[in-house]
């Protein structure tokens, strides 16, 4: 198989890593993280890589496998997340990595159980069921707040959904920084040059970066690899979409000549 595209697919693995999971381009994946979190966090000013494996207390428990995992200068900790398909309780999922970084700050002896932030970003390739009503929101944070009065309960514990598909702006819509890395993560492989609108530095060498022609024999067929895993897992996702739309008119067919015969 060979690729056509000048530029990689961020929804793929390997695109993914190269450009926010290596260490020349750690800076890019701090770019992002002040851009999506400088309201709350203030300018994160270095980023360290941490394992993404991580295993639970014994033997028998289950271990959890982060796509990026990092922690910043003042020790709060980052999982970062791309969800390429729905994934049954991908919520709950969230949820268990994300006491990972929690039980692995406890201190041996006398602990005052004083915690560092926890930060779980997911960028997804599909909306919730239940936020497709709501086609112009596609960022959620999410963290413990009581019900009645909506005011934060702890603020160590923050969940960030991005809905990728329903960020459609175009390239004369983007009006911040963190628009243009929207953009860029949904359309780089779309891309045959950087627009003018992306001449940034940051921006100039995730494209470097990005472009395919600069590859290793070795880098190619890896990537290749990881492209043909997203085509088919999407074709199969896109198949089984259609075929539950035929039943859908099937049974609703079927029901009709049913409430038909009955009048």
């Amino acid at each position: 198989m060979s690729t056509k595209e000048r530029y990689i697919n961020l929804f793929t693995d390997y695109g993914f890593k190269k450009i926010f999971g290596e260490e020349p381009n750690k800076n890019l994946l701090l770019d992002f993280l002040n851009e999506l979190l400088r309201e709350e966090q203030g300018e994160i000013k270095e980023l360290t890589y941490l394992k993404t494996e991580q295993l639970g207390d014994t033997d028998i428990d289950r271990k959890a496998i982060f796509d990026l995992y990092c922690e910043n200068e003042q020790g709060e900790k980052f999982i970062v997340e791309l969800q390429k398909s729905k994934q049954n309780f991908f919520k709950d999922r969230a949820l268990y990595y994300s006491t990972f970084p929690i039980r692995e700050q406890a201190e041996r002896g006398d602990w005052n159980f004083k915690l560092k932030a926890v930060y779980t970003v997911a960028i997804l390739d599909f909306v919730f069921d239940e936020d497709k009503n709501t086609p112009e929101k596609y960022r959620y944070d999410v963290k413990l707040t009581d019900t009645d009065t909506n005011r934060v309960f702890y603020d160590k514990l923050t969940f960030i959904y991005l809905e990728m598909p329903k960020f459609t702006k175009k390239l004369e819509e983007l009006t911040t920084r963190f628009d243009k890395w929207l953009y860029v993560i949904r359309n780089l492989n779309r891309l045959e040059r950087i627009p003018d609108t992306l001449r940034e530095q940051v921006f100039e060498q995730l494209f470097d970066t990005a472009e395919i022609a600069r590859f290793t024999p070795d880098q190619v067929r890896s990537y290749e690899k990881s492209l043909k895993y997203y085509r088919d897992m999407k074709n199969s996702l896109d198949t089984a979409f259609d075929d539950g739309k035929e039943e859908g008119r099937a049974e609703g067919k079927e029901e009709g000549r049913t409430e038909e015969k009955r009048q």
